[in-house]
């Protein structure tokens, strides 16, 4: 690279600058996500308008960041201790049954399933219907009732393989909402 040009790059790689001068003109190329600039001009020019595009930039970027879902994995295993467990048999409700409706129980299953994926102790962080059936305890009629019950609220999902996850919205939603109330009513 020649003393004339400068590149600055992320560490993934997607996040550019470069800066190139000739001997009038100051030229400026930014890419950041899907956005793509090239500024050029003397370098009060140059300095005005990338402030001023960093300055239009940053405020979307800190809205979205607000408005997305995000997971925080280990604050999650934080909050399910002594309410689910994971076993190499697969994902088990800590809480007394009679404490819990169908729709926590499951939903507490599909979060045993995901954090057992995410912490490499499962290939994948589906659950099948026979095992919610069976670990809910129920009948098949009422357990496809439930289960159709958090998919129509978006709090778990249907694989292609006709297993169930959790969404990540299921997931804001219990630790934001659902494992509270869990805590409170069975008193851990």
């Amino acid at each position: 690279m020649s003393g004339k040009e400068q590149t600055m790059s992320s560490q993934n790689g997607k996040d550019e600058s470069h800066v190139a001068r000739n001997e009038k003109n100051l030229i400026v190329h930014v890419s950041y996500g899907g956005i793509e600039e090239t500024l050029t001009g003397d370098i009060e020019t140059v300095w005005v308008s990338l402030n001023r595009l960093f300055s239009n930039l940053l405020p979307s970027f800190e809205i979205a960041k607000k408005l997305a879902l995000n997971v925080d994995l280990e604050a999650l295993v934080k909050d399910s201790q002594g309410i689910i467990g994971i076993a190499k048999e697969g994902p088990y409700v800590l809480v007394p049954r009679n404490k819990l409706t169908d729709n926590e129980t499951l939903s507490l299953l599909l979060l045993a399933g995901y954090l057992a994926h995410h912490l490499n102790n499962s290939e994948t962080s589906d659950v099948s219907k026979e095992e919610l059936q069976s670990k809910l305890g129920k009948g098949p009629k009422i357990a496809s009732t439930r289960l159709g019950e958090l998919v129509k609220n978006q709090i778990a999902t249907r694989t292609s393989n006709e297993k169930y996850c959790i969404t990540t919205f299921g997931l804001a939603q219990l630790q934001k909402d659902i494992i509270p109330r869990i805590i409170s009513k069975a008193g851990i």
